[in-house]
């Protein structure tokens, strides 16, 4: 025969454990919540009210969960309107730029598109919500293997992740319908240009750290074409001994 006070601790137990699941899945969703709110303002407020119409752009940004590509410490401010640090000396961009840029960028569907500095993985992602594949280049090993698997975490089978120099492009997946930049360079690459597929886009920082402006080409008759600059501040396009180009 089982003792009272036996049943009694069993059932105490039990109901604890129920009521502490309850509580963490309830809370769970609160904070899941919170940040789809957050994320559907910063969009409102930093995205479509400074002009960015693309629809797929503002669906992309409304659906990424930005709190999960910044380090722990700083998920609380995944939504606010400046960059982040995430390691390495490196930031995330502002969510107005990453937006701005995609749709600069005008990735189609069938596109397949090259990115130098991987960084979080945040503008992959976005552009692998878009286009058909992301080819993504990343200097620093450990944010490259954070990306990755954090993309692969998340379900990304569109999304291919190097470590390596991004200066040199990805010459085994070239010709790219389209290539950003999320690193800033004095000049245009040479590798970069020749893996541009004819009518592609190339949208880059060129620069100075302090002078710097985010350019927009066109390749036409295998050439680069200027369509439109922004002002913008990016941390340098680095080789492998830390050198700016």
């Amino acid at each position: 025969m089982s003792h009272p006070s036996i049943k009694y601790y069993s059932r105490f137990i039990y109901f604890f454990i129920l009521t502490f699941m309850t509580t963490s899945c309830l809370s769970q969703t609160q904070q899941s919540k919170e940040s789809d709110d957050l994320r559907i303002k910063m969009v409102e407020n930093q995205i479509v009210a400074r002009g960015v119409k693309d629809e797929r752009v503002i669906k992309a940004m409304k659906k990424i969960e930005r709190h999960l590509f910044v380090p722990p410490g700083y998920q609380s401010q995944a939504y606010n309107d400046y960059p982040l640090p995430i390691g390495d000396g490196q930031t995330i961009s502002q969510p107005y730029i990453v937006a701005l840029m995609t749709e600069m960028l005008k990735p189609e569907e069938t596109d397949k598109v090259l990115e130098i500095g991987t960084g979080s993985g945040y503008q992959a992602a976005i552009l692998a919500e878009i286009c058909d594949s992301v080819y993504t280049i990343e200097i620093f090993e450990s944010l490259g293997k954070q990306a990755r698997q954090l993309l692969t975490a998340l379900g990304y089978k569109n999304i291919q992740v190097k470590i390596g120099d991004g200066y040199q492009g990805w010459p085994e997946y070239a010709p790219f319908d389209g290539i950003i930049a999320t690193c800033a360079s004095t000049h245009i690459p040479e590798a970069i240009e020749n893996q541009l597929a004819e009518g592609g886009r190339l949208v880059i920082p060129v620069g100075e750290r302090n002078n710097q402006v985010l350019k927009l080409f066109v390749k036409k008759n295998n050439k680069l074409r200027l369509m439109d600059t922004v002002p913008v501040r990016f941390v340098p396009m680095i080789n492998e001994e830390g050198d700016s180009y």
